[in-house]
């Protein structure tokens, strides 16, 4: 029996080519990282779910995201952070979450549904909104306490409304709320059409609202700052480019749009 033999160069050349060849192809299936340089590509879709707080930010990033990465979309979702944890943990298909404070952000995580370590991006601190003219005559957070004021407030589980409690124990005073919301928007609709004298949101709440609302600051506001925090949803279907819509979360870029809605930074 005959063997034939090819010469050891060619056998050389033959499996180098093929290795390359190998490469290539692995390559053009390989999924882009949050990090990908200018004018590599990024598609698909993401789903954040952002707290009521952030809906004009968060919906100036995602269209800026989506003009920075053609072909990928961004589906908002917005309410009140107890409210979102509640919905990812009962199953909603999310691939970002931004809370309005740790406590939710660290419900998620317990329930083992964060990916990685939440990041800090963001401050508020609560102000008094009150309908144009100041009907009630409210000066300070004690005014909110007199009677005949009907003041609107989140509910104890929300950011806010805890952010509230922190207040009123602070300075010893208590409020009796007319009404209490599942998020800071419906807090601030309540002033808006005139059922409420004075709400307590945040001050980005404020400065998004324009001239439908008049602003007032009170000191005791900086007892409870809330910090916010983004994460991966650890059930995310696309987290390199939920990773990637984070980057430009907290990018500089990113911050300057939270600062000028009136944000802190952590």
């Amino acid at each position: 029996m005959r063997f034939s033999r090819k010469p050891f160069a060619a056998v050389l050349v033959a499996g180098t080519l093929a290795v390359s060849l190998g490469a290539c192809a692995s390559g053009t299936t390989r999924p882009s990282t949050g990090s990908a340089s200018p004018g590599s590509s990024m598609s698909g879709e993401i789903t954040v779910f952002a707290a009521a707080s952030l809906k004009s930010t968060f919906t100036q990033l995602a269209k800026d995201f989506e003009v920075q990465h053609p072909g990928t979309k961004v589906t908002l979702s917005f309410a009140g952070s107890s409210d979102l944890v509640t919905q990812i943990t009962q199953g909603a298909p999310a691939d970002v979450f931004a809370s309005a404070d740790a406590k939710n952000m660290a419900k998620l995580a317990d329930a083992d549904l964060v990916d990685g370590t939440a990041t800090n991006f963001a401050t508020n601190v609560l102000e008094i909104a009150v309908p144009p003219g100041n009907p009630a005559s409210v000066s300070s957070f004690a005014d909110l306490a007199k009677p005949g004021v009907k003041v609107v407030t989140c509910a104890s589980q929300v950011p806010c409304g805890a952010a509230t409690k922190t207040v009123e124990k602070a300075t010893g005073t208590t409020l009796s709320p007319v009404s209490e919301e599942s998020s800071v928007t419906d807090v601030l609709g309540k002033v808006t059409s005139g059922e409420a004298d004075a709400g307590l949101v945040y001050v980005s709440d404020v400065k998004a609202a324009g001239d439908k609302v008049q602003g007032i600051r009170f000191p005791e506001s900086d007892t409870a700052v809330n910090t916010y925090p983004i994460a991966t949803v650890g059930t995310s279907k696309n987290k390199e480019l939920a990773a990637a819509f984070i980057a430009n979360v907290t990018s500089e870029a990113g911050k300057k749009v939270l600062m000028d809605a009136g944000f802190g930074t952590p």
